[in-house]
């Protein structure tokens, strides 16, 4: 009784410091802004309230939805709407709020989100596990995705979720938690089909049952026409800097040999889940990284999934190897560093990404008895 006792205190402990740093992460965010408040959530409830108002079908007709921002905030910048529906959807309910109000329910929300998550899976004791939490939250990149109201935290959050319900083995849960990719697919769309490599067929199985809902409730609110003028604008150019991310923006890398590059990681990526298969505490992480380096367009903002994935392979790997750099990483994203205008600029990160995702790919073709040993092995 005492015991669990204890850990009903522990867990109150977790989710105590969790929201103080939430709290510590807004007021932070409060003295301290670099970038138009909300421009990206001004947007995504832009899109709501166009298709409440006009039909979920208009909801890719720019014209009604820069008319949307300019009354909902006149002097907030206007800019299309290039998400997938499922985010208009996600944040629809909040167009019935003042718009002020509505953000910080918003940025509070995605926050808290990505924080209770890391606080919730995280395997590691003591210190070793507060560390992980401030780590993941301490990039600047993470505070610049609350600022914007950019919906990529909760993307992070849904795959630490499922990170840990993958190591517990709860496997369909697993499977739904990663359904949070469908709000920005080209932040980790390998999770998924990594783990079906990795023999981790439920949670595929779950994951894709969820897809096929969705599609169909998505063909049947905006129609064909609605996902038919959504691809055709995902074709046009891409916003200045979307491609400083890239393996054009870091290798200069197009047309065939961005290709190519694209196969060998995926190929290499898929190959390395199938070696995890019996371990895959790693093939999350593998993938997440994998799907922002061949990613065709990123922002800033989706460096959390960097921060997840650096996050899970902290918990998977407490050696020092691994550790020490990626404490280096989350020094270099510091804010103190990127505010003296000394960080890694956009078109660096890309190869601490490549260096990750190498190492990670190596260490699957470790001696297997090296990599089963685990003191942390999911219970069967």
């Amino acid at each position: 009784m005492i015991n669990r006792l204890n850990v009903a205190a522990d867990r109150r402990g977790w989710f105590v410091l969790a929201f103080a740093a939430v709290a510590l992460a807004l007021a932070l965010d409060l003295l301290v802004r670099h970038d138009p408040i909300g421009v990206d959530f001004h947007t995504y409830v832009a899109a709501g309230q166009t298709g409440l108002e006009q039909g979920w079908s208009h909801l890719y007709d720019q014209g009604l939805v820069a008319v949307e921002q300019k009354e909902l905030a006149p002097g907030q910048v206007a800019q299309p709407f290039l998400s997938p529906p499922t985010v208009a959807f996600v944040t629809s309910p909040l167009a019935s709020i003042p718009y002020d109000v509505a953000y910080v329910v918003w940025a509070v929300f995605l926050l808290a989100a990505f924080a209770v998550a890391l606080a919730w899976a995280g395997m590691s004791k003591g210190w070793g596990r507060w560390i992980a939490v401030v780590g993941a939250l301490a990039p600047w990149w993470v505070m610049h995705a609350v600022n914007v109201g950019q919906v990529v935290p909760l993307v992070a959050a849904g795959t630490v979720v499922a990170w840990r319900l993958t190591r517990d083995r709860r496997e369909i849960l697993a499977g739904v938690a990663l359904a949070a990719i469908l709000l920005k697919p080209n932040t980790a769309i390998l999770v998924p089909f990594a783990l079906l490599f990795a023999q981790r067929y439920r949670i595929f199985a779950a994951w894709a049952g969820v897809v096929i809902a969705v599609l169909l409730a998505v063909l049947l609110t905006v129609g064909v026409d609605g996902m038919s003028a959504y691809v055709t604008q995902l074709r046009g150019p891409l916003p200045k800097g979307a491609d400083d991310l890239t393996l054009h923006g870091a290798l200069s890398a197009t047309g065939p040999l961005a290709a190519v590059l694209r196969v060998l990681i995926v190929g290499a990526v898929f190959a390395a889940a199938y070696r995890m298969r019996r371990s895959p505490g790693l093939v999350v992480p593998l993938a997440i990284i994998a799907s922002l380096v061949i990613s065709p367009y990123l922002h800033a903002s989706d460096l959390c999934m960097l921060a997840a994935a650096g996050w899970m392979v902290w918990e998977e790997r407490p050696a020092l190897a691994w550790r020490v750099p990626l404490t280096l990483i989350w020094v270099l994203a510091s804010p103190y560093l990127y505010l003296r205008g000394v960080s890694p600029h956009l078109k660096q990160w890309p190869w601490f990404e490549i260096a990750l995702l190498l190492a990670l790919v190596i260490a699957a073709w470790w001696p297997l008895t090296a990599w089963a040993d685990s003191r942390r092995r999911a219970p069967a």
